[in-house]
């Protein structure tokens, strides 16, 4: 018997390892498995079939800008309640039916600026999913079963809105974990603009940095041989030791009018690279003989509208070697030589031109699926020489909570998991299939 099972889980290995079967992946955290917005399955669709997307099936759902992470055959996406009382809430969809497996709601009343809801994805890590609001409540929940594990009111505890470090947007940066911490981008007080938590029961292990608080998602890379947190704050970019919370490094990136950066550091071959919407671009070399860096080049315009680089607001660019690619401070895509940051082309059409105007990069193989405000997913190439777009098609209508005028907005990050795309509006969630057939 045991000779028979052995043969038969050697004969499934090596049938998963032959060329052509692809594997399912999940999509755990923001910007997927390793936050860097690269979606590795294969077998998925060259062009759309229509100009509109079949949906395999949607959900009601209240506002929120936080985008849907994928995990173990669930979902988990936040939102916003105000009848009878404001709330947040948390909600895991079975990733097949649609179907509701649980919600965890708690009071909460919002003093920020655009209301629409809760910001940060949640991660999930085994069976636990992290869960962050928009004015500081952290949950740990049981995945499976949405019970609550231990949960810490960060705003409290760490005197952020008494201490006037609460940012005008909310908290917005979606939980890190890395072994057995649990890493915040806060800007709590003394020092804790940047926390980690022992995940199994919610105790702060240390904090670092006295700079205000952004709403840039923290990262991980690699760099003279170890582990480094790259984080994007308010006043800085600043390199972690991920154990301890020691600063390997720190630039100085003070803004000129409040800090705005929403845009995910990108690292790519030894640089980290960073667009604001009011003081452009940042390039940093990451040195690998010891942890430092140095600057590479700074750029921006004379304001927000005329500008030399890039002026990203929502969405993360991508750098693919020698060129950056991402979306200006009112929706133009552009090129830049990531040499010295000089544009090479721009284009008007993946997304609409609008102030804050967004679009989602997402990598699969040699191509990118681009998510804009409007609804649309887009299948394209990009390269020195221009916006190929390939393909595309419409996935779910804008709506109007997370921003009032041009009749709404998608802002909120899709999910890609098991060749299928998982999207947000104010009013759903929609799952529909990218499998080739």
């Amino acid at each position: 018997m045991t000779s028979r099972l052995t043969m038969r889980l050697l004969i499934v290995l090596a049938f998963s390892a032959l060329p052509g079967v692809s594997k399912s992946e999940d999509w755990p955290q923001w910007r997927g498995p390793n936050r860097d917005g690269v979606w590795s399955e294969t077998g998925v669709v060259e062009r759309f079939a229509s100009d509109r997307i079949e949906i395999r099936w949607r959900a009601p759902l209240g506002p929120g800008y936080c985008g849907p992470t994928v995990a173990h055959g669930r979902v988990f996406v936040t939102d916003r309640g105000v009848n009878p009382q404001q709330v947040e809430r948390v909600h895991c969809f079975d990733a097949k039916s649609g179907m509701k497996l649980w919600s965890v709601a708690y009071p909460c009343e919002y003093t920020i600026s655009y209301t629409a809801g809760p910001r940060a994805s949640v991660t999930i890590d085994d069976n636990q999913a992290f869960a962050l609001g928009a004015m500081g409540h952290l949950h740990c929940l049981d995945a499976g079963t949405g019970a609550v594990l231990w949960k810490r009111d960060l705003n409290k505890e760490y005197s952020i809105e008494e201490s006037g470090r609460l940012p005008i947007w909310g908290i917005s940066a979606a939980p890190l974990v890395h072994g057995r911490l649990l890493i915040l981008h806060i800007g709590g007080k003394d020092g804790a603009c940047v926390v980690a938590l022992d995940k199994k029961n919610g105790e702060e292990v240390w904090r670092s940095l006295n700079d205000r608080a952004q709403y840039s998602a923290p990262i991980l890379t690699d760099q003279a041989g170890r582990k480094v947190l790259v984080v994007w704050t308010g006043d800085s970019v600043a390199g972690l030791n991920p154990d301890d919370g020691q600063v390997f490094w720190r630039q100085p990136f003070v803004p000129s009018r409040m800090p705005i950066g929403v845009p995910t550091p990108v690292v790519n071959e030894q640089r980290v690279f960073v667009s604001s919407f009011y003081d452009g671009s940042l390039l940093l070399r990451l040195k690998q003989d010891s942890p430092a860096v140095e600057v590479l080049w700074r750029k921006a315009g004379a304001d927000e509208q005329h500008t030399d680089a890039l002026h990203c607001m929502i969405s993360t660019p991508v750098m693919d070697g020698a060129h950056i690619y991402g979306v200006d401070s009112y929706g133009e895509l552009r090129c830049l030589d990531a040499s010295n940051g000089n544009r090479v082309w721009e284009d008007q059409t993946a997304t609409p031109r609008n102030r804050w105007s967004n679009i989602h990069i997402v990598r699969n193989a040699d191509r990118y699926f681009m998510f804009n405000e409007s609804g649309d997913l887009i299948i394209a190439k990009l390269s020195p020489q221009g916006f190929q777009p390939i393909s595309r098609a419409h996935l779910i209508d804008p709506t109007t909570e997370q921003l009032r005028r041009r009749d709404g907005v998608t802002w909120s990050h899709p999910a890609y998991a098991d060749r299928h795309v998982f999207a947000r509006s104010d009013k759903e969630i929609v799952c529909a299939s990218l499998e080739a057939k």
